[in-house]
């Protein structure tokens, strides 16, 4: 992030949000099959291009085919009052700790997409984040319970489902063949505010901002590196616009707003959308596989300018300098990629930032194939290197229902040492499974903080992260009551009940 973003408060997430994660498979979908979205060049549209340079432009069209397709979302959990509370608040500062007196509701709401008739809807990870329950307004007032179906932390991006068949919906675009300088519309629900239309143009492409990673480090997440390479605009979103669209004057979804950046919590000129060839992918995997398949190239990258072209020493002035790779890489061992090479093209597109090379690289699966084109010693020539998953493989890694129960309690275990458990068994407690990380989950919601201890699962003791896996599995959607401590207190023994 450059000075003039960090004068700014990054107020980014843009709507109040409750907190969910883990992923949950569709019946129905197997290997073979592709998710349906719409296609871009909808016979819908009608027009294939945008006005030319001094006509008048008209966005009634933009907005009659997008703001049936976007939804209110509304979030709803109860809020478990401890005496160990955490100091969680959002980027607008409205207060998400516990207080003591019991459970208290707390509601949130942000926006999503329909994009496919059969219910699909995607919206921001933020928005549903740890939410018991969820309500989708539509346009025209009607209101469905949802699921959800999986986030992605990483890229802020989550689907949920509705309960409902020949639902209009949006046309994916391409984002990468938007312009800065072109109109673009924002659809959303500001401040409660159902079917918001606002207008603005693309300022920035390929925008790395710093909000995701400063969200992760709050929430002490692990899991996959965020991703950004935000679409700048300034058409005007505000809190509850999280999820929206942002859509060209054709009516097809070129983003997912999702941040702002402003020194008061509201509009101040600079939003950041999700670009809409990143969203298809994630949520395409979301819906087939149960979490996104993120393909690694195994290269140390580095964002070139002209003061790191002359330090390296390279003949040209911008791309991806490959400072190293990583264990067991594909692009050096299988494709012969040198430490020194620039990367200038990623399939043919030409990378200038570290985040738009991250976002191009994340559209890809494991086992598929990237073309790299590579400036060395000022010659240039094409490498294709097939990426790996998170494991080292080329295969796809799917979750199954067991995994995603654990995931979606948003935390990291571990089991407890000898001496962990010997200190359980003077308090009389058999054992349990210690939480080692927080990822600002279900457990976070209820108070849960770093080191707690789970020793019971729906009344039944649980010794191992295998045991408390298994008391998981075939809870998705369902009640679950939890009962553990901390080891510094033992004699307080804290329970606590949500929706999986």
């Amino acid at each position: 992030m450059n000075q003039n973003w960090k004068s700014l408060a990054l107020v980014g997430l843009i709507s109040s949000a409750a907190t969910i994660g883990g992923y949950k498979l569709i019946g129905g979908l197997d290997d073979t099959k592709d998710v349906i979205f719409k296609e871009a060049d909808s016979p819908l549209a009608r027009f294939t291009s945008a006005p030319p340079a001094g006509a008048a432009v008209d966005f009634t069209y933009a907005a009659e085919i997008s703001t049936p397709a976007v939804v209110h979302i509304k979030a709803s959990a109860m809020r478990q009052a401890q005496q160990r509370g955490m100091d969680l608040f959002d980027f607008f500062g409205e207060d998400f700790g516990f207080r003591r007196g019991g459970p208290q509701k707390q509601e949130s709401s942000g926006s999503g997409v329909i994009v496919s008739a059969d219910g699909f809807i995607v919206t921001n990870n933020h928005v549903v984040e740890g939410a018991e329950e969820l309500e989708v307004v539509m346009s025209n007032k009607r209101t469905y319970k949802a699921k959800v179906i999986g986030t992605d932390p990483s890229t802020d991006i989550a689907v949920i489902q509705i309960p409902a068949k020949d639902l209009p919906s949006l046309a994916f675009g391409n984002s990468d063949a938007i312009k800065v300088g072109e109109w673009v519309v924002a659809v959303g629900n500001p401040f409660n505010l159902e079917s918001t239309v606002t207008a603005g143009i693309v300022s920035a492409k390929g925008r790395g901002i710093g909000i995701l990673n400063q969200r992760q480090s709050a929430n002490r997440q692990g899991g996959d590196t965020p991703l950004e390479s935000f679409i700048q605009t300034d058409a005007v979103v505000n809190p509850g616009n999280s999820g929206g669209a942002l859509v060209n004057l054709k009516g097809e979804l070129v983003g997912i707003n999702t941040a702002i950046a402003s020194p008061t919590g509201s509009y101040a000129g600079y939003a950041f959308a999700v670009p809409a060839s990143l969203v298809k992918k994630v949520s395409s995997d979301i819906i087939k596989f149960g979490g996104v398949q993120r393909g690694y190239i195994g290269i140390i990258p580095e964002e070139l300018d002209s003061k790191k072209a002359d330090q390296y020493d390279v003949r040209v002035a911008t791309g991806i300098y490959v400072k190293g790779f990583g264990d067991g890489s594909s692009a050096a061992k299988d494709a012969g990629l040198k430490v020194g090479d620039v990367i200038t093209k990623v399939d043919g597109i030409e990378v200038d930032s570290d985040p738009k090379f991250r976002e191009l690289v994340a559209r890809k699966r494991p086992g598929e194939a990237v073309n790299l084109t590579v400036n060395r010693n000022g010659s240039v020539k094409d490498y294709s290197v097939i990426l790996r998953n998170r494991e080292g493989g080329k295969e796809i890694i799917k979750t199954d229902e067991a995994d995603a129960a654990l995931g979606s309690l948003g935390a990291q275990f571990g089991d407890l040492n000898s001496r962990e458990v010997q200190r359980l068994q003077r308090a009389n407690i058999s054992g349990g499974v210690k939480v080692t990380a927080m990822q600002g989950g279900k457990l976070a919601r209820v108070g849960v903080e770093e080191g707690f201890v789970i020793t019971k699962v729906n009344d039944k003791a649980v010794h191992s992260v295998k045991e408390l896996k298994a008391a998981l599995a075939g809870k998705n959607g369902g009640r679950v009551q939890m009962e553990g401590l901390y080891l510094d207190y033992p004699e307080d023994v804290y329970s606590f009940g949500f929706n999986l």
